[in-house]
C-alpha cells in the first residue's frame, strides 16, 4: 500500500474520524473501519490469496464453459473434419427426429381433444335426456288412475 495515502491502514485522524461516523450511522461500518485500521496491513497477502483461489476457480469455469461450447453449439469445429462432418449429420438426423416426435405429440393432442369433446357431449346428452325426462309435465287420467306425460311441442320450456 501507498504510504502517503489518507485512509491507511494506521491510527490517522481521517481513519479515526471515519470510523467515529462510521459508529453513528451504522455500527457494522464502525466496526469493519476498526478492523481495517487494526489488520489492514494484511489485506495484501490476503487479498493475494483470495485472487489466486478465485483465478483457480475461474480457470475451472473456463474449460467448462470451452467444453460447453464445443459440444452444445454446432458451429464450434473440434479440429478433425470427419468427425466434425458425423456429429452434424446426427445433430440433423436428431432434429428431424426430434421434429416427427413434436408433430405426433400434436396429433395426439387434436385426437385426444376431439375424444374428450366427444365424451362430455355424450355425457351432456345423457344428462339433457335424463333431466327431461324427469322434468316432464305428467297428468293423472282420474278414471283409470294412471299417469302419462304430456306430450308434444312445448312440453318442456328448452323445447320451444
Amino acid at each position: 500500500m501507498n504510504a502517503s495515502a489518507l485512509i491507511r491502514p494506521a491510527w490517522t485522524p481521517a481513519t479515526i474520524a471515519l470510523m467515529v461516523v462510521g459508529f453513528m450511522v451504522f455500527w457494522p461500518l464502525g466496526f469493519a473501519m476498526l478492523a481495517y485500521i487494526i489488520w489492514g496491513d494484511r489485506l495484501d497477502g490476503f487479498k493475494r490469496d483470495v485472487n489466486r483461489a478465485t483465478d483457480g476457480i475461474f480457470a475451472g469455469c473456463r474449460r467448462g464453459s470451452d467444453k460447453a461450447a464445443r459440444w452444445g453449439n454446432g458451429s464450434a469445429r473440434t479440429g478433425n473434419v470427419a468427425f466434425d462432418d458425423w456429429r452434424e449429420k446426427e445433430l440433423e438426423r436428431l432434429n428431424e427426429e426430434r421434429r416427427k416426435l413434436d408433430e405426433m405429440l400434436t396429433q395426439f393432442d387434436e385426437y385426444a381433444r376431439e375424444l374428450r369433446r366427444a365424451k362430455d357431449q355424450d355425457e351432456f346428452d345423457r344428462f339433457m335426456a335424463n333431466r327431461n325426462k324427469s322434468t316432464a309435465p305428467t297428468k293423472t287420467d282420474p278414471s283409470t288412475g294412471t299417469t302419462t306425460t304430456k306430450g308434444g311441442k312445448g312440453s318442456n320450456l328448452l323445447d320451444d
